[in-house]
């Protein structure tokens, strides 16, 4: 209140002035300099009342340069991912890469339970990151300095991710993967506590994620400190399940506000990103066929239907739009959202059954002929089968839903076969060719 004293008292002695003048020169008309001055402190005091104070919440969020967390519009037209949603895609590439070449390590060994299970752990922890990140992004992104920090705090606990995926996988020791985990989902506690400052409407929402991400985050801390090494798996799925009931809890209270054509063109982006790493195994089997001539038919084989096989893949991800998916309401989104662990774990895990085929031709392994083809073929059925699930059936008449599932079977069954890797690319070709026929005809009709 001191700088409005000061500026009404400036003012009145101004105005006092000009009526002195006023009447000794015998002029009607008002100094306007004065009159500006009234006006502008007016419109002084109105700001300062309105933020209700000398020093509000808004004013401090200006002055640090902060951003409000407000919910972004889901209805707005053309939202692409931001780049750094895609910086941090691809930050992630190095944790999903590190965790496929362990799986193939311990597939070649022979380990298959062991590379199987621990494989899973650790994408749950890449995936349900990722996840997490990405549906708090497509709701409160507000691209300030504090929010690009929070999220390059979360890339550094990817690398931990990433770093500690061996142990875990190769000696049971879970102990940095849990730490990487820890600092990608702490960190986001203080983002939902943001939301919860300045969103009423999302407030009990936002306080639901915060106090359940902290009571399961101590309860991963217990689980390092106190159980026995060796026990992983068993402390690992029930706290997975507490994990996976924090958005179930919080969305109850008021769902926030998702963009569907945002979220799907996300889900895209990592889902390219894994099929990357399945083109880089078949490079390297050329690589490998040109270092080994005496195998180079077969090797030469397994890079094109390699090839062959992840452009199907790719083909029939994106076939049909899934946006549609996710309008549907909470539990539809939900649905979209927790299925995509076993499309993104199976694309992730066919990258390395082509390893495993190339390092079968060119040197001795201790898993056997049947154990090679199907480290190739259920990770692609299984990817089928998924997006067959999730985006096709609803969209397909009977005959081809059956048609599918049927080549998805013959996958599996062709790891009693020789030439496996020709019998999926081939099936994975007809699943296409039944995808556009069954296109055409839905045109037609239109």
């Amino acid at each position: 209140m001191l700088a409005w004293s000061l500026i009404n008292s400036w003012a009145n002695t101004r105005d006092l002035g000009a009526s002195r003048r006023r009447r000794r020169s015998g002029s009607r008309y008002p100094d306007r300099r004065a009159k500006e001055i009234i006006t502008l402190a007016t419109l002084c005091l109105h700001r300062y009342r309105s933020c209700d104070g000398p020093m509000t919440t808004q004013t401090a969020v200006r002055r640090f340069g902060l951003t409000p967390m407000l919910p972004r519009d889901d209805t707005t037209s053309h939202r692409a991912a931001s780049n750094l949603e895609c910086l941090f895609d691809l930050v992630f590439v190095i944790a999903v890469s590190l965790s496929s070449t362990t799986l193939h390590e311990l597939e070649l060994e022979n380990h298959i339970w062991q590379g199987v299970t621990g494989y899973l752990m650790v994408f749950f922890a890449i995936w349900w990151a990722w996840m997490n990140f990405t549906w708090f992004a497509t709701s409160f992104d507000n691209d300030d300095w504090l929010y690009r920090i929070t999220t390059f705090v979360q890339m550094a606990g990817a690398l931990v991710i990433a770093a500690g995926a061996g142990p875990a996988m190769t000696e049971g020791d879970i102990t940095w993967l849990v730490i990487g985990y820890l600092i990608m989902r702490l960190v986001s506690v203080p983002q939902w506590l943001r939301v919860a400052r300045r969103n009423p409407d999302y407030r009990q929402t936002a306080l639901r994620y915060a106090i359940g991400i902290t009571f399961v985050q101590l309860l991963w801390i217990a689980a390092v400190l106190v159980i026995p090494h060796g026990t992983g798996l068993w402390v690992f799925l029930p706290l997975v399940v507490l994990e996976l009931l924090i958005p179930v809890i919080a969305e109850r209270a008021r769902p926030t506000p998702w963009h569907p054509h945002h979220i799907t063109e996300r889900y895209g982006l990592f889902t390219l990103i894994l099929l990357g790493e399945s083109i880089l195994a078949s490079a390297n089997a050329v690589i490998t066929a040109i270092d080994h001539t005496e195998h180079l038919e077969t090797l030469l084989t397994i890079a094109v239907t390699g090839l062959i096989i992840v452009a199907a893949m790719w083909w029939t991800y994106f076939a049909r739009s899934m946006h549609e998916r996710i309008k549907q309401g909470l539990k539809s989104a939900m649905t979209f959202g927790y299925f995509h662990y076993a499309i993104f774990a199976a694309a992730g895990a066919f990258s390395a059954g082509v390893e495993v085929a190339v390092a079968a031709q060119s040197h001795h392994i201790e898993l056997g002929d049947i154990g090679v083809r199907a480290t190739l073929a259920i990770p692609v059925a299984c990817f089928f089968l998924g997006v067959w699930w999730l985006a096709l059936r609803p969209t397909l008449a009977i005959v081809p839903n059956v048609l599918i599932v049927a080549l998805t079977i013959a996958m599996v069954l062709s790891i009693w076969v020789a030439a496996s890797s020709i019998v999926i690319a081939v099936c994975a070709v007809i699943i296409v060719v039944i995808l556009e026929v069954h296109r055409d005809s839905e045109a037609a009709t239109n």
